[in-house]
């Protein structure tokens, strides 16, 4: 039930029989121009097309062109009638009758009265993509998170969804693990317990590549440091000899020269710890000796892996179906499934073809030794194979790209990916658009950083991010602490056994960091903050939950089942006598538009919203209108479909965003 689009409908059939109808360009997009009233006291929608109008038209007050609007416009069974205010808004109250007549046909309606679309396109969506090789960390949850979310709003809206796990299942990573298998492994040890043990060669080698690359830093930082110092201090002198404007604009460049030196001190004191640190363990300062040239031998064995070397070739084969039962894991405890799992490995094949293509049709072209492809928008090339032969991400993305063209013939290709990657992508999107190599709508959704309480990117004390399985522990253990809180449980009957702590405590923490990252615009960062997380108030999972587990129990109290409230309204209907009575039963109605705002703007927030304005509306109705003391039967009976449509909203709502509910907490 999207209200705003039958609202829109009938003031675009207004629109098109009004004096000025032939001087409207656009008469749908004005039509559309309905919002939820501020203020519910003025109705509970409003039409703004009447000032706009009024500029385009000329010569005529909005007040004239909304009135001329409202005296034509048929809305008398849906809505009393509207009135114009201000400068030209239209104020609209839906009848009671309007709202109880959708709420007895939702009743009756699995899908909450949101229709399936009759324009449904394919829709193909990359999310998550870790690199297998090494264990998935917090920088993995928003990717996955959002990703999954969309998947399961835009097929619930009727679209062809696939979604496709991009792992990174064939670069430098594996090479890491490669080296280390070969000079620090043991076959045996690793056999025995292959998850652990790769995981530990892949740290390993990292920390040491880290100390070589930290020891070759320093001396361009300190370099880097001492010459912004001296274009700091030229560009306060000249600050201090101009004026005016040219004055401003020096002290401006001397505030930025001098967030640059933070930045190189910071970076230079970060490499001055990884350096300590390997420089005060014996064993790592000898391996860190010993393996000089770990860095480029790393990519030689990542080189021989690609050009098909037997023994690295056969160590890839061992080694990936473990690393893919380590992320699986977590998946599974995510609940969260990929109809495709195509990684970087299937498409190697494709990427000499791939540069050829290009070459072939003048679009790529040797520079310096590089294979690029040039873009008159952007100042660097495209690099699609290293002066080395060695391919790179984006010749996989193109491959990608054109497989998934060929493959599925997607109508829309969503890339769940962070910000940072925003250059690589307006360099795919504008080369697949030079080259036609698909006729698909190609939308980067991009996403921010999860951040610590100190406002930083959020890691653990030796530098290093958080890992994702860490993070769920640690936020079924808050959950535990908040939902199993004995106090909390000693009226439930029959009590909690610990299976049953166990399994509420893991829906109520998964769901938790669930909802709070999709509840932030996925453009923004937001800072990780656990106890707020699994607070049972505010606007979290926790809150939902527990409102959706108070709807079976009133229907419990009340010694009803739903098949005999489902009854009870079909003979007597709904008839509102409190107020809260009708915010809930309003609310509920507008789930389609929270929906088509999660498509329209590709922002699962849109929909976190709206379940916590469910559960707000219901923990207001909940305390003031009683459903065992109702004063009649009829109005126990509105009460009770009330509880029963909440429970089900609240059920489709946070399952769509991923998450489950629990029917005792």
């Amino acid at each position: 039930m999207h209200i705003p689009h039958l609202l829109s409908e009938r003031f675009a059939d207004a629109i098109s029989r009004s004096p000025f109808a032939d001087q409207v360009s656009d008469i749908p997009r004005f039509a559309g121009m309905i919002r939820i009233a501020g203020n519910p006291k003025f109705g509970d929608y409003q039409a703004n097309f009447a000032m706009p109008i009024s500029k385009m038209i000329g010569d005529t007050n909005p007040r004239e062109v909304a009135q001329q609007v409202v005296d034509l416009v048929e809305l008398d069974d849906v809505c009393d009638p509207p009135e114009v205010a201000g400068p030209g808004f239209i104020n609209l109250k839906l009848k009671d009758q309007f709202i109880t007549e959708k709420l007895v046909a939702m009743l009756d309606d699995d899908r909450c009265l949101v229709p399936k679309t009759d324009q449904p396109k394919k829709i193909l969506i990359d999310y998550s993509s870790p690199n297998v090789a090494k264990p998935m960390h917090v920088g993995h949850i928003r990717t996955t998170v959002i990703g999954h979310c969309l998947a399961q709003t835009l097929s619930f809206l009727g679209h062809d969804v696939v979604t496709d796990n991009h792992l990174g299942d064939w670069g430098t990573q594996f090479g890491m693990i490669i080296y280390g298998y070969k000079h620090f492994g043991d076959a045996e040890t690793v056999a025995a317990d292959p998850v652990p043990e790769l995981a530990k060669l892949y740290r390993l080698v990292h920390q040491l590549m880290s100390y070589h690359k930290a020891v070759s830093s320093i001396p361009k930082l300190q370099t880097q440091i001492e010459d912004l110092g001296v274009q700091q201090a030229d560009a306060r002198q000249e600050a201090e000899n101009a004026e005016g404007k040219e004055a401003k604009k020096k002290r401006k460049l001397a505030d930025s020269i001098a967030k640059k030196i933070a930045a190189c001190r910071e970076n230079l004191k970060k490499a001055e710890t990884t350096i300590s640190e390997i420089n005060a363990d014996s064993e790592m300062k000898q391996l860190a000796a010993e393996h000089a040239e770990i860095a480029t031998a790393v990519l030689e064995e990542t080189s021989k892996l690609h050009a098909g070397d037997a023994e690295n070739k056969r160590l890839w084969e061992q080694f990936l179906p473990y690393c893919k039962d380590e992320i699986n894991r977590v998946y599974r405890r995510l609940n969260v499934t990929f109809d495709h799992t195509l990684g970087e490995s299937f498409y190697h094949d494709m990427l000499r073809d791939t540069v050829d293509g290009l070459v072939e049709r003048g679009l790529a072209k040797e520079s310096d030794g590089a294979i690029c492809v040039f873009l008159d928008q952007f100042e660097a090339p495209m690099i699609i194979q290293k002066r080395d032969g060695a391919f790179l991400y984006a010749t996989t993305d193109l491959a990608t790209l054109k497989y998934r063209e060929a493959e599925f013939s997607p109508d829309e290709i969503l890339y769940v990916v962070d910000a940072r990657q925003g250059e690589h992508f307006d360099k795919l999107f504008a080369v697949a658009e030079l080259t036609k190599l698909t006729s698909a709508k190609l939308v980067h959704v991009s996403f921010g950083t999860v951040l610590g309480e100190d406002g930083k990117p959020i890691k653990t004390r030796s530098g290093t991010l958080i890992g994702l399985e860490s993070l769920l522990d640690d936020a079924v253990d808050a959950a535990f602490q908040v939902v199993c809180d004995p106090d909390r449980l000693v009226s439930l009957d029959p009590p909690m056994d610990d299976e049953e702590k166990r399994r509420v405590s893991e829906t109520i923490g998964i769901g938790a960091i669930k909802y709070a990252d999709l509840s932030h615009h996925r453009t923004s960062d937001y800072q990780f903050k656990l106890s707020k997380m699994v607070a049972l108030s505010g606007n979290t999972a926790t809150y939902a939950q527990y409102n959706y587990a108070r709807t079976p129990s009133i229907l419990q109290r009340n010694g009803v089942t739903e098949s005999e409230v489902h009854k009870r309204v079909a003979e007597s209907g709904f008839e509102f006598t409190h107020p809260a009575e009708r915010d809930l039963a309003l609310t509920m109605l507008r789930f389609e538009e929270a929906l088509m705002s999660v498509y329209d703007d590709y922002a699962p927030n849109h929909l976190v919203d709206y379940v916590y304005g469910v559960a707000e509306s219901f923990a207001k109705f909940n305390v003031q209108c009683h459903v065992l003391r109702a004063e009649t039967p009829e109005i126990q009976t509105t009460r009770l479909g009330l509880v029963m449509l909440t429970g089900r909203i609240l059920e489709k709502g946070l399952g769509l965003l991923g998450i489950n509910v629990v029917e005792r907490m």
